[in-house]
């Protein structure tokens, strides 16, 4: 039996990713660690409460005396590091809870993990998840986010996910310590927490609330649906080369207007609207400081080295999407109430 150890496994990426191994391979021991900050909830995982190889641990990973005693306990012998504040324009406002926990909190696992593996490393591996926004910006061409693009972070947030891939590189390359790292485009999908564009907005067209839209909505992503991310999670785990970093994308560039349209005629026309009345709700607001121009991913290595490949189109994802969200108002409501509601009202003015 492995024991894997997937840390910010409640959160949105990551209880995809407990959800698939813990089902996926009965064998192994799937710990969940998580702090369960205003991102993370352990209801997205309620289905798994009665699995008998699902841990869950509370736990920070900014604390360094907690993370060894988890790796001399539990005997770990795999690390897939998703846990990290994640939001641009909370690292714009706090950067601080940026660099301590994006990039102390992912030296305190490594430095973890080499203690309590000792140099015996067959049969272990640390996988750090990152984000395409190390690499900086791109033009409105055809050029693509390679796994060799220089980093040129323009965030506070990804200033400290380029940190933190340094440090686990370094680890690597200093104490042998075997890694696998990838760097992946925008998620979307069920159980995303409704500061983020795509179920932000979903939110507001069903209550009738404006559609924050920074700048002229011009700005380009590449949006993957969060179940591919989490198969390609797995492929890598599994049989990415030590040493290695792949890049994850979906192939769907969107401009920022362009996505909301498709989002706002889903909605409608789900909620018995006419498609596209919802528009008058787009409001443009001052353009985020520093804000990319173009995220856009070659996934060309991780789909011939691994023969992974994007399960849904955009437009699919989006149709199961929308109906997940307006399908759980209930858990909407209950991750929208509170500290959540103030934060809303500071970013936006509602």
């Amino acid at each position: 039996m492995r024991h894997i150890l997937i840390t910010g496994g409640a959160g949105f990426i990551g209880s995809h990713v407990v959800r698939l191994f813990v089902n996926k391979y009965p064998d192994d021991e799937i710990i969940n660690l998580d702090k369960l900050t205003y991102a993370g909830n352990l209801s997205n995982l309620r289905d798994l409460e009665e699995k008998q190889n699902y841990r869950f641990i509370k736990a920070d990973i900014c604390d360094f005396d907690a993370m060894q005693m988890v790796f001399e306990t539990l005997k770990i012998d795999g690390v897939i590091h998703l846990a990290a504040e994640s939001h641009v324009d909370r690292s714009i406002t706090d950067p601080f809870s940026f660099a301590r926990t994006n990039v102390i909190g992912t030296l305190n696992l490594l430095q973890s993990a080499k203690g309590a593996w000792k140099g015996n490393y067959d049969g272990k591996l640390f996988y750090h998840i990152s984000t395409d926004e190390v690499y900086g910006s791109l033009g409105f061409d055809d050029t693509l986010f390679t796994e060799e693009t220089r980093y040129d972070p323009h965030s506070p947030y990804s200033a400290s996910k380029a940190s933190s891939d340094h440090f686990v590189r370094a680890y690597h390359d200093t104490y042998g310590l075997p890694v696998v790292l990838s760097n992946c485009s925008n998620n979307y999908g069920p159980y995303q927490f409704p500061e983020k564009l795509i179920p932000l907005f979903i939110n507001n067209i069903r209550d009738n609330k404006p559609l924050p839209v920074y700048g002229k909505g011009e700005n380009v992503r590449d949006w993957l649906y969060v179940e591919d991310h989490a198969r390609a999670i797995d492929l890598i785990f599994h049989r990415g080369r030590v040493g290695e970093t792949y890049n994850i994308g979906g192939g769907n560039e969107w401009k920022n207007i362009d996505l909301i349209r498709v989002v706002i005629k889903a909605v409608d026309r789900i909620l018995g609207r006419e498609e596209g009345a919802s528009e008058k709700l787009i409001t443009y607001v001052t353009d985020r400081a520093g804000h990319d121009l173009r995220y856009a991913i070659d996934a060309s290595k991780l789909r011939n080295e691994l023969a992974w490949e994007p399960s849904l189109q955009f437009e699919e994802g989006i149709e199961k999407t929308v109906r997940w969200y307006l399908d759980h108002q209930d858990w909407l409501d209950s991750v929208t109430s509170g500290d959540y509601q103030h934060y809303y009202r500071k970013m936006y003015g509602e």
